[in-house]
């Protein structure tokens, strides 16, 4: 089976996607970008750390790191919900796109730029949720049973999550409101040429 047919505008190409007064959105985004990536990065070396380090605890000194399950459950939960904005970034989010790809480009980018801000609007909605069940968390005072973390702080990374990757769903379709091409996302074009060729 065939990749999706995309292709990815350089790195240089968040001010030149996004000028004029929506200059602040593509500043936004490559802030967002450069964290998104830390976060990520930092995330799974640890979770590596971790796992590896407690099988050489279990098996060279026949104890566990107690508290790397604990670790490594918060550290599941903080990359699921960072990846989520980075994916949308990267348009890699699962798509039903039988109908889309039959449409002509014009009614592509109509549907794109609707789908787009219905996803916005979910996102920005369950990351009101999301809130809304953490300041429930942080109320009842619970800590975590190993690190005596309050419970809240693992769980802060849900609606921030949800609120990035609305923000990057509102920005593909202002992308899509703005520029002559049909985008993904702020910077993967929907074409039909070799997938992988930078624009």
């Amino acid at each position: 089976m065939q990749d999706e047919p995309t292709r990815q505008l350089p790195e240089t190409a968040p001010s030149a996607r996004l000028g004029g007064v929506l200059k602040p959105l593509a500043v936004l985004d490559l802030a967002i970008s450069k964290i998104e990536a830390a976060i990520l990065a930092i995330g799974v070396l640890l979770m590596a750390t971790m796992s590896v380090g407690n099988i050489f605890g279990r098996f060279l000194f026949g104890q566990s790191i107690y508290f790397a399950e604990e670790v490594n459950q918060f550290l599941i939960i903080l990359i699921t919900f960072i990846g989520i904005g980075y994916a949308a970034r990267m348009g890699r989010h699962i798509r039903m796109s039988a109908i889309y790809d039959a449409l002509p480009d014009r009614a592509r980018k109509a549907l794109m730029v609707v789908i787009s801000l219905v996803t916005a609007a979910a996102m920005f909605v369950l990351a009101y949720y999301a809130y809304v069940y953490v300041a429930g968390v942080y109320a009842t005072g619970r800590v975590s049973s190993s690190l005596q973390i309050p419970f809240y702080i693992t769980q802060i990374w849900v609606p921030f999550g949800f609120v990035i990757t609305g923000i990057q769903y509102v920005m593909t379709a202002v992308v899509n409101l703005t520029k002559p091409d049909v985008y993904l996302s702020s910077s993967i074009v929907d074409s039909y040429d070799d997938p992988g060729e930078q624009v």
